[in-house]
């Protein structure tokens, strides 16, 4: 596997942190938006939920799939925004329905 990049160990070690730091924050918001969800039984809030859940595994998507099964990295950043892309379309359809 080459690398289209080769940085150095501080910017792959600060790429991991953040990386996870954004799995962790992220997945803490999908949390409480579907504790919010099973409290209310809102579809929006089930929406929303789901919204962030997307985001956030997109978010962190890309780089696993390059580091774990040697996805190329166009590819796993293409999965990627894909799933930004649908996490942001849920999240802004749950703020329209009622």
């Amino acid at each position: 596997m080459t690398p289209l990049y080769t940085g150095s160990i501080e910017t792959a070690l600060a790429l991991a942190v953040v990386k996870t730091l954004v799995l962790v924050v992220g997945g803490i918001i999908t949390y409480f938006a579907f504790k919010a969800y099973r409290r209310t039984r809102q579809r929006a809030l089930g929406y929303l939920a789901a919204g962030f859940g997307l985001v956030t595994l997109g978010l962190v998507l890309a780089g696993m799939l390059y580091e774990l099964l040697e996805v190329p990295l166009t590819l796993g950043i293409l999965l990627e925004s894909l799933l930004v892309l649908a996490g942001f379309l849920v999240i802004a359809y749950s703020l329209y329905v009622q």
